[in-house]
């Protein structure tokens, strides 16, 4: 590990913390909002279901082609400038989309929002591992994903109730505006942080010429241990959060569009509460000398465990086993926060970067892939029903093969 990394505590640690928090918060309700306000904005663009999803893809392909040159950024010019930057561009994107009339307009709007927000996590993960003691890692992971939860929940309900009132366009000139704040917050109240931490910073840089980079990254055997747990286990249930959970309840489960909502909602909740029981309990684990390689393995066989319960299970109570993967969910914070630690302080953005693009193509590819296997099913003759029920096995068998190369592989952290 790097020798680089920082001890911040009380009210200077709370500032860090809320400032970044913020950010992401408006990052994960930003990557959420297309779902509530999509009748208003179909209704008044005159919007096939066909241009929505070419609009949403706006987001994640921004978004993830920005990833390895982010982390080159995070790791040159620090996370406080960084993700101020990129902020403000993100807030231009917002007045685009606020402003269009047309189709393209509104995919440029989003795809500079996608920009914009893309650093909102890696920022805040990396000023972590440079400002903050190792043993905190995981507690500060866990939090920023509750923040995270909580920018999802914020676009559901109180986007709902604001959408009669100052419409869609309204929603989007407000969020301009507190992404301009949030910039500032950033840029302004953590200077001095930055510079309490710019000689150890200065040591770190001078030794950038030969840290290898990326190279080393995507080289290391570790690395490539940890990786396709983001991409497939981690990737896989964010695309079911965001994207698939909701038609499994209406096709598969026979729910009304209200109660997958109401249930969606309870998953969210409890995620986020998960996620705030683990920022509590990772620490103490650690004092204890947990091993994290088997906290990880046991509740990712939990994850996996939950989705075969969902492929055996027609009840009408099959849908608790959403609640049962949400409770496993927040294991997957120990992956990245392990990992970025496995790295020097001077690689921690691209180190984060590179296993954020992993889990990215992982979320991508499956909200993508998913609707084209259940469609190719659907063709051949299956129901519905069993089209979907056999594109989840498929991903269950993907998310188990991952776990099982996790399991059995040896490399470690130094290797």
């Amino acid at each position: 590990m790097g020798a680089t990394t920082g001890t911040l505590r009380g009210v200077l640690a709370a500032r860090v913390f809320l400032c970044f928090a913020l950010g992401y918060l408006l990052s994960y309700g930003l990557r959420s909002i297309n779902a509530v306000i999509a009748p208003a904005l179909m209704d008044e663009m005159a919007l096939s279901n066909a241009d929505m999803g070419l609009l949403s893809s706006a987001y994640f392909v921004a978004f993830g082609s920005l990833q390895l040159p982010l982390g080159i950024w995070l790791d040159k010019y620090g996370p406080r400038r960084t993700e101020s930057a990129l902020l403000i561009i993100a807030a231009i994107g917002a007045v685009v989309f606020a402003t269009s009339e047309s189709l393209a307009g509104l995919w440029i709007g989003r795809a500079l929002i996608g920009i914009g927000v893309s650093a909102c996590l890696m920022a805040a993960f990396t000023a972590y591992r440079q400002w903050f003691a190792p043993e905190q890692q995981s507690q500060l992971a866990s939090w920023m994903l509750v923040a995270g939860t909580a920018g999802a929940l914020t676009a559901t309900v109180p986007v709902t109730l604001a959408l009669p009132l100052i419409g869609w366009r309204g929603i989007f000139w407000v969020v301009a505006v507190l992404l301009l704040l949030v910039s500032a917050a950033i840029f302004l109240s953590l200077r001095g942080v930055e510079r309490r931490f710019a000689q150890a910073a200065s040591g770190a840089s001078a030794a950038k010429a030969g840290d290898g980079g990326y190279g080393r990254i995507f080289g290391s055997a570790y690395f490539r241990r940890m990786a396709p747990l983001g991409m497939f286990n981690q990737g896989i249930f964010v695309a079911l959060q965001t994207l698939w959970a909701g038609p499994w309840m209406t096709t598969v489960l026979g729910k009304t569009q209200q109660q997958a909502s109401e249930i969606l909602f309870m998953l969210n909740l409890l995620l986020m509460t998960g996620y705030l029981a683990l920022g509590w309990a990772a620490p103490r684990l650690v004092a204890r000398g947990v091993d994290a390689h088997r906290l990880i393995a046991f509740g990712i066989s939990g994850m996996v465990l939950a989705q075969v319960a969902m492929l055996l299970n027609q009840s009408e109570h099959a849908w608790l086993l959403w609640l049962m993967l949400a409770m496993c969910v927040p294991v997957t914070t120990l992956v990245q926060s392990h990992l970025a630690l496995s790295f020097p302080a001077a690689l921690a953005g691209r180190a984060n970067s590179a296993y954020n693009l992993m889990l990215f193509v992982g979320a991508f590819a499956t909200q993508w892939g998913f609707g084209v296997v259940v469609d190719a099913l659907k063709t051949s003759g299956l129901s519905a029903v069993d089209a979907f029920r056999a594109t989840l096995a498929i991903a269950v068998a993907v998310q188990a093969a991952s776990l099982a190369y996790f399991v059995t592989s040896r490399a470690k952290a130094h290797d």
